[in-house]
């Protein structure tokens, strides 16, 4: 039978477990940096959807298909109990992720699947010959060359080579090529040489050529042992013969099952459109903000019809009339347009009192009685989306806002910490019962812009006002019956007022130090350019790395990396091992660093200085699912510290007055004193309690040592990478790689470490079975993190859940401590009229602007309160600091 094609007929096949680990590996080194907000580590499900990106873009699938291994034991392990054993155990941060990467694939509109007792290999070419069969041109992408042999007219197989876009393309042709042989002679390679990696063994001393020479020679594995007579006789001829019955299995297992029980069609893998709703979540949910910028401008929209909103319009002439009757509360909402509220463009504003909706379009109508003055009436209840927001807006216009009682935002972040979207239309949804649309639907991407019609305008704002009792009734009774009324109440709406107010004094930035930092730079880098090209002997762009390697490996002779085909690796990992050969190596190590301080953090804090010579950030109330506060626009929680160059750029930040301080708080090891609190452990509430170093005494204890001075530094920070790691679920993996260590190591430090400290190991097993039966974990302060993964079916899913249920209640206590604190301090500097301000929060530490002449009491006054926000079994300590820059204080 003609087969028929049709190019317009693609089907694209992914091996899913290959190519994620090997995604996993291309970003390995930078582990640490790739984590979501909540922890769940991300470089592979990053480099995953980089490579679907790229391969979309290439191939144009019509139909296509991601498959995964169901598990280790398939067909092949009862003909050869062996296979496959010996590998690796899979590293928990890379199992973690791959539940993970199935979920993106299926917002994508990507079909997944996996077959129990068969490979992800068998599935691919079960469906690769179902393609063919179909007049499909097939691409297969693996990063095992097993699948090769599947290669045809209309079957192209792309194997990875470095990362997962660099990819090395198999037909026919190049088989021939690269081997010798056909792609279906490659089984016979295979079942000559054997498979190290899949653990069966093959011919003795019989390597890659000599199976390809005599495959070529004799065309299979069945006809060379019927002409074994015919070969001369060698010690190969003996071990071809001795190693038969290798040959015949290893063939068996090297044979790609292409008529598996695959349940599916051809239509069953036809890409579907993608879920934009779900993607953008899943997208703020993982921190991946350049996905979420590539997202189209308008989402899809549910065939939802809109709850019909009544509302009248506000202007000056019925202004006085409709407040002049009495009432003790209103809903308001101030619409602006844009994330960055302080500089967000006003849109209008809502009101409901008593049942009835008022919108407006112009805002400077609240600057005139009774709207102001109801405002900031400290008698009159308000209910808002958003209390910072409205705030801060509001304070733009010269409006104070008092006595807010409910933020809803805050009130489904409470109940359900994922709820985190910060978009009262998308909060609504989520409920079913109420639509609302979102601002990204009526804005469109970015909301930058206010394009819509007044009419659409008003309809969006009076529903947002209305929806808010409707979801004030679904919300609170769940507050109410989880003991966390105390949490929103006392702590959360109190935060979001003190936030908005350390926002809107901002931190005092001196753009001169800045820039002269920066010229300072670029002398430097100037100077490191010419020292680089005088012992290179030439110029050449430094940030080119096909470049530097022809310069490094070929010019100068350094002993490269295992060359690929785009040239020699010059990542800071290789480099760092090549130091001692040439000065020049440690040239380009510091050309790098210095590049990157100079345009990520000094050309990006002076983009953010505004007209008062500070720079406002944001502080982010309900993106962490523990608690904890971010900050953006920019981040100020993070301004390297590693390199003296980093530390340099704090000297910049200065108090408001020449002869003020700014002054730091900051709690010592909290994190691991509420740990001992809530695990009970003797040896660490001893340690604690007697003022020791903990990591020295930890490093006593797991060492086997008498005494702390026999502690060295090497100890000690082995013992502080296992304080902070294990009771976050760091792995033997993660721990030899953080420490430079073997594997077996770290997994003996771990032991240690448990066998010193045995009520830490009750308390993770108590936390996980705490979970298990509650469905959730739970700070000092009944914040709750919602756990429904704890009972998943997939280990990896599942044990992720336990490592939250471990770590969620310490992180999220930890937070809620230094909020408390926040909230008791702002208090006694307005009870005392203080002219101090506290003008940044860092994760644990404070950050206040203070006149000279309030040094002395700050410096009291602050650790004081700090160590008294949370009564533990430990005592808190806080360490205060100041100076008349940043960099002074640390």
């Amino acid at each position: 039978m003609l087969r028929e094609t049709n190019s317009l007929k693609k089907l694209l096949l992914i091996d899913g477990n290959s190519v994620a680990f090997r995604a996993f590996y291309a970003l390995y080194k930078q582990l640490d940096k790739f984590k979501s907000p909540e922890g769940l580590h991300t470089n592979a499900i990053f480099t995953f959807k980089n490579m679907l990106d790229v391969l979309l873009k290439n191939i144009q699938p019509t139909h296509m298909l991601v498959a995964f291994d169901a598990g280790k034991i398939t067909f092949r392990n009862k003909m050869y109990a062996d296979y496959k054993g010996g590998r690796d155990k899979t590293p928990n941060e890379l199992s973690e992720q791959l539940p993970i990467i199935k979920e993106l694939l299926a917002y994508l509109g990507i079909k997944s699947y996996e077959l129990s007792n068969y490979e992800a290999d068998d599935i691919l070419g079960t469906m690769a010959k179902m393609g063919t069969d179909l007049g499909f041109e097939v691409t297969i992408v693996t990063g095992d060359r097993d699948l090769t042999q599947l290669a045809g007219e209309h079957v192209t197989v792309m194997v990875t080579k470095k990362g997962v876009n660099d990819l090395e393309i198999y037909t026919p042709k190049h088989m021939q090529e690269v081997y010798g042989v056909t792609p279906k002679q490659f089984i016979d390679v295979k079942a000559l040489m054997g498979d190290a990696s899949d653990n069966y063994p093959g011919v003795e001393k019989v390597g890659a050529k000599t199976a390809s020479k005599l495959i070529n020679q004799y065309g299979s594995v069945e006809n060379l042992y019927e002409k074994i007579d015919q070969i001369k006789a060698s010690k190969i001829k003996e071990y071809l013969i001795r190693d038969k019955n290798n040959a015949i299995l290893g063939k068996k297992l090297a044979t790609i099952d292409c008529t598996s029980p695959v349940d599916l069609k051809i239509d069953d893998v036809k890409l579907q459109a993608q879920q934009l709703t779900q993607l953008r979540s899943f997208y703020e949910r993982l921190g991946f903000k350049k996905f979420l910028s590539e997202l189209p401008d308008v989402e899809e929209i549910d065939n939802k019809v809109q709850d019909e909103c009544h509302y009248e319009i506000l202007d000056k002439d019925n202004l006085s009339e409709i407040f002049a009757t009495d009432f003790d509360h209103i809903s308001f909402n101030l619409e602006m347009i844009g994330d960055n509220y302080h500089l967000a463009q006003y849109a209008g504003f809502s009101v409901k009192i008593k049942q009835k909706i008022y919108v407006c379009d112009d805002v400077t109508l609240l600057q005139e009685t009774p709207l102001k003055k109801i405002l900031e009436d400290k008698n009159i209840a308000k209910q808002v989306f958003d209390l910072k927001r409205n705030y801060v807006g509001l304070q733009r216009l010269g409006i104070t806002l008092f006595n807010v009682t409910d933020d809803i935002m805050l009130a489904s972040y409470i109940a359900d910490s994922e709820n985190n979207a910060g978009d009262l239309g998308v909060l609504a949804n989520s409920y079913q019962e109420f639509y609302v649309q979102s601002d990204e639907i009526i804005y469109g991407k970015g909301k930058k812009q206010h394009s819509v019609d007044v009419d659409t305008l008003y309809a969006h704002m009076a529903t947002k006002v209305d929806v808010l009792d409707k979801l004030k009734a679904k919300i609170m009774p769940e507050l109410q019956q989880h003991e966390q009324l105390h949490l929103y109440k006392n702590i959360e709406i109190p935060i979001a007022v003190i936030l908005a107010k350390m926002e809107i004094a901002g931190i005092k930035v001196q753009a001169t130090t800045l820039v002269k930092m920066k010229n300072d730079l670029d002398v430097r880098i100037t100077d490191l350019k010419n020292k680089i090209y005088q012992l290179a002997g030439e110029k050449f762009n430094i940030n080119s790395p096909k470049q530097l390697g022809v310069i490094l490996f070929e010019k100068l002779k350094l002993t490269p990396a295992k060359k690929t085909k785009t040239g020699y690796s010059t990542s800071v990992d290789v480099l760092e091992k090549l130091e001692y050969q040439s000065p020049i190596v440690a040239d380009i190590l510091d050309y790098r660093q210095i590049s990157k301080i100079q345009s990520t953090y000094i050309n990006g804090l002076l983009d953010y200085i505004q007209a008062d010579g500070k720079i406002h950030t944001r502080f982010l109330q309900t993106l962490t699912t523990t608690g904890r506060l971010s900050s953006v626009e920019p981040n100020l929680q993070n301004i390297p510290v590693k390199l003296e160059e980093g530390k340099q750029i704090r000297k910049a930040f200065v108090p408001c007055k020449q002869d003020s301080y700014l002054f730091s708080c900051d709690y010592s090891q909290v994190e691991l004193r509420v740990l001992a609190h809530v695990s009970h452990e003797k040896n660490m509430l001893e340690a604690f309690k007697e003022g020791y170093d903990i990591h020295a005494h930890t490093a006593m204890k797991i060492f086997g040592l008498s005494n702390l001075d026999e502690v060295t530094p090497l100890m000690r920070r082995h013992a502080k990478a296992v304080n902070f790691g294990i009771v976050y679920g760091i792995s033997d993996y993660g721990l030899a790689k953080n420490l430079g260590i073997s594997r077996q190591e770290a997994q003996n430090f771990i032991n240690n470490y448990f066998e010193q400290y045995p009520q830490i190991k009750d308390y993770m097993k108590a936390a996980v079975k705490l979970a298990r039966e509650k469905g959730y974990a739970e700070t000092i302060m009944h914040r709750r993190r919602l756990l429904p993964d704890i009972h998943n079916k997939n280990f990896n899913i599942r044990s992720f859940a336990e490592r939250t249920a471990i770590n969620s209640p310490i992180q999220g206590s930890a937070a809620d401590i230094i909020k408390i604190a926040m909230i008791k301090m702002q208090s006694e500097l307005e009870r005392r009229k203080l002219k101090t301000k506290m003008i940044l929060q860092i994760h644990d530490e404070l950050l206040f602007d203070v006149p000279s002449e309030e040094l002395d009491l700050i410096r009291t006054l602050v650790p004081e309160i700090m160590q008294q926000a949370a009564q533990l079994d430990v005592p808190l300590i806080a360490d205060a600091n100041w100076g008349h820059n940043w960099y002074e204080v640390k």
